[in-house]
């Protein structure tokens, strides 16, 4: 009897979250304002199924996407499509709940990271998630707590193979693979941050030093800029677009496209896409490319309402192969805001 199989890895590329073994095709697809919000049904299934047959392996949602109908959906689709559980790689998050009011829901108390962590795991219909993120830092609770909760998650219950963190600081970040090292613990091994050509200071600067100490992963959102990077907003906010569908979500990035550096930053998008064009691309394409250039980024998450935006979102690859440095520095000249390194005094290894 043969070895199931469904999954054919086409011309994708494939990095290691972090310093992992685990390996996760570079391009990815999420749920985050879509599934379960703007997307239902059907549509939802097409979309994976567009990206597995694309060789994406790595699937993000979380709890509060939606108030918890994201990991509905996307689970609902799991099931349908049935792909062998060994051959896809699926991440969710847990901090802000699905909008219940009882305190205990929300935050990173060992309570919710482990009970919220189970009902999402209900919702996708799943045993495990690979990755569990912790979606925002929880001030209110004490490190070690937290620590000790996604270890439990892992160690104990076997709800999660890795943990991680998403928009955290590269102090919180420290602070929590020190108490991991100091009470053996399982410490968190990537980030998801926000990361494109118009946001990248954290990334390229302040976690530049846990990518070189520990091989720190990243799972990156928003690298179209909302969309501001695809060029479709160079004249205005069209119907049916991201920030017309969730206005009160995007408003102060609706104003500002009304202020001097909303239309500069338009400017570089257009001359961003005569550069595309050249490569035989799209401003999109470009932009995800430029994204998936840096090494750092493990994956690159998309997010879809169709499956041909994923089909034109994949060929980003082919640019990917074109970018050379000296291309990579024309784009870095007239986006104008590469982030200055901490200074080294000439003491670089």
């Amino acid at each position: 009897m043969p070895v199931e199989t469904k999954f054919d890895p086409k011309n994708m590329q494939f990095r290691h979250l972090g310093a992992t073994g685990l390996k996760v095709s570079v391009l990815s697809l999420g749920g985050w304002l879509t599934y379960g919000g703007t997307v239902k049904g059907n549509p939802v299934k097409d979309c994976l199924e567009a990206a597995w047959n694309h060789g994406i392996n790595f699937f993000d949602t979380a709890e509060v996407y939606s108030n918890g109908e994201c990991e509905l959906e996307m689970g609902k689709a799991l099931q349908e499509l049935n792909w062998p559980r060994d051959e896809y790689v699926i991440s969710t998050k847990v901090f802000f709940g699905t909008g219940r009011k009882e305190p205990n829901t929300r935050g990173l108390s060992r309570k919710h990271v482990v009970e919220g962590l189970k009902s999402s795991l209900k919702r996708l219909q799943l045993d495990y998630v690979d990755v569990v993120f912790a979606h925002r830092p929880d001030p209110a609770t004490p490190m070690k707590e937290i620590v000790e909760g996604f270890t439990q998650v892992i160690r104990n219950l076997n709800l999660a193979y890795y943990w991680g963190t998403s928009e955290w600081s590269a102090r919180q970040i420290e602070e929590a693979i020190q108490i991991a090292e100091r009470y053996n613990l399982i410490a968190p091994v990537v980030e998801q941050p926000q990361y494109n050509a118009f946001h990248r200071e954290r990334f390229e600067v302040e976690y530049a030093p846990l990518f070189k100490q520990y091989g720190y992963g990243t799972t990156i959102w928003s690298p179209l800029a909302s969309g501001l990077l695809t060029g479709k907003y160079n004249e205005g906010i069209p119907k049916d677009s991201r920030f017309s569908n969730n206005s009160q979500f995007f408003n102060d990035t609706i104003k500002e496209l009304e202020t001097p550096k909303g239309k500069e930053k338009i400017e570089k998008v257009k001359k961003l896409t005569a550069i595309a064009e050249r490569l035989g691309g799209s401003t999109t394409q470009l932009a995800l490319a430029w994204a998936a250039y840096n090494q750092n980024v493990s994956t690159v998450i998309l997010g879809a309402s169709k499956p041909e935006q994923i089909d034109e979102n994949v060929k980003s690859l082919e640019i990917l192969a074109k970018l050379t440095p000296e291309i990579k520095k024309e784009i870095d000249d007239i986006l104008d805001n590469a982030p200055k390194p901490v200074a080294t005094f000439g003491r670089d290894r």
